[in-house]
């Protein structure tokens, strides 16, 4: 097991220096995830960043002798790295240095279980790979496995860049596969109310999915990203109401989206979402910033547009549930409170579900002749009847369905007055 250094170094004068234990908690909290034990933590102001080291010198002697007291192996900083800066670092400690960009990665790598989603992890390690090279060696030692001779006049790195961007071009290429895979399955979908969850990392988004779904196999745990594919299930929401809700990857603080622009899956679902529902740690002090950087990344990777409903997740964790709903109602009156852990904790979500999914199901009515029972059931299993009468020899069912089915019913020479109440007949 690695022996892991953590460091922060955020800007004097920053916001980040008043969240300094925070965050470093999570970076603690992402090292474990990774599987590595802490033995200490070093933390500097930093007025200007160093261009060699990012830290000054003299705290880079001082964090020299911590690693050698501690018998640290891994350095990781909260701050993004400069290629020069990881060298230089690496060559000054005497022990390997990552960034948080680079260990979240690593995560990546560890948490993807279909093919998919290891090809996306694959692509975001070579991209960010390609610029630090020079001081990766011992990746590259594996990377480079069972390549052939190198080119006559290339040095070894040249060798190494041109073998990465290769492979970068190879693994784009396959990522485009699966993207017109995926474009297939969805156009054989079943038109219903699509749903996304995003969120901060640990949110509880995959809880919520496990209870909306019923399906326990889900896997569920109170860790870091621990879980990376996107998943879509089926979800019946009572009343004759469905929906199709997909849990995404969690973002986090200090990851660039370009970083994660890899996942084509998840950013897709959110795309083609009609509602994306941002859950948030209702429980975490730190609840409002987790927001703001979901908020943020929504609106970098240009999503910002879409219908954002907050949930306000894990509320059975929160002391004062009683001002803390005041407190979210005031900022945002659709706000929805939940709890995965009582059995009515979902009651006001599955609701607020089913008004959106109604709307995409405006009421109709449909004119049965008095003889067609089989065409009577049928409307009570695709639609949500919402009342029936008889006038003469047809019975006049007002019903709740998609425009898609009440198209298809029209093409079968089913009367169907909509709007207005005009009569409308299939030709």
């Amino acid at each position: 097991m690695e022996r892991v250094l953590l460091v922060g170094a955020p800007r004097k004068g920053s916001t980040d220096v008043a969240h300094l234990e925070e965050h470093l908690e999570e970076l603690a909290r992402l090292a474990d995830t990774a599987g590595a034990q802490i033995v200490g933590r070093l933390s500097q102001q930093v007025v200007s960043p160093n261009p060699a080291t990012l830290l000054g010198e003299g705290k880079v002697e001082e964090l020299r002798a911590l690693v050698q007291s501690e018998r640290a192996t891994l350095v990781i900083f909260d701050e993004e790295l400069t290629p020069n800066q990881g060298a230089n670092l690496e060559h000054e400690l005497a022990v390997r240095v990552m960034d948080r960009a680079e260990l979240i990665l690593d995560i990546f790598s560890t948490r993807a279980r279909t093919h998919e989603a290891k090809l996306q992890v694959q692509l975001a390690q070579m991209e960010y790979l390609l610029p630090r090279l020079a001081r990766m060696w011992t990746h590259l030692s594996r990377i480079r496995g069972g390549i052939g001779l190198r080119g006559p006049g290339e040095t070894q790195l040249e060798t190494d860049r041109r073998l990465i961007r290769k492979k970068i071009q190879a693994l784009k290429a396959k990522l485009v596969e699966w993207e017109r895979h995926r474009e297939v399955l969805r156009a054989g979908r079943t038109p219903m109310l699509s749903v996304a969850l995003v969120g901060y990392t640990n949110a509880g988004k995959s809880s919520l999915l496990r209870m909306l779904s019923a399906e326990h196999d889900i896997f569920v745990e109170d860790r870091l990203f621990a879980t990376l594919d996107t998943l879509t299930r089926e979800v019946v929401l009572g009343e004759g109401c469905h929906a199709r809700v997909s849990d995404t990857v969690g973002f986090i603080r200090k990851l660039p989206h370009h970083r994660v622009a890899s996942f084509r899956a998840t950013l897709e679902e959110v795309r083609e979402a009609d509602v994306l529902l941002h859950v948030v740690d209702a429980s975490h002090p730190g609840w409002e910033a987790q927001m703001e950087v979901v908020d943020q990344v929504l609106a970098d990777i240009g999503i910002g547009s879409r219908p954002v409903v907050p949930v306000f997740n894990k509320m059975d964790a929160v002391r004062d549930p009683g001002s803390f709903a005041a407190r979210v109602h005031e900022l945002d009156p659709t706000a929805i409170l939940t709890s995965t852990l009582r059995l009515d904790g979902l009651a006001g979500l599955k609701t607020a579900l089913r008004e959106r999914e109604r709307a995409l199901r405006p009421p109709v009515q449909v004119l049965v002749p008095l003889g067609d029972g089989a065409r009577l059931a049928s409307l009570y299993r695709i639609g949500e009847v919402t009342g029936q009468t008889v006038v003469g020899d047809t019975h006049v069912v007002e019903v709740r369905m998609a425009p898609w089915q009440v198209e298809v019913l029209r093409r079968e020479g089913v009367e169907v007055r909509v709007g207005n109440g005009g009569a409308l007949r299939a030709g």
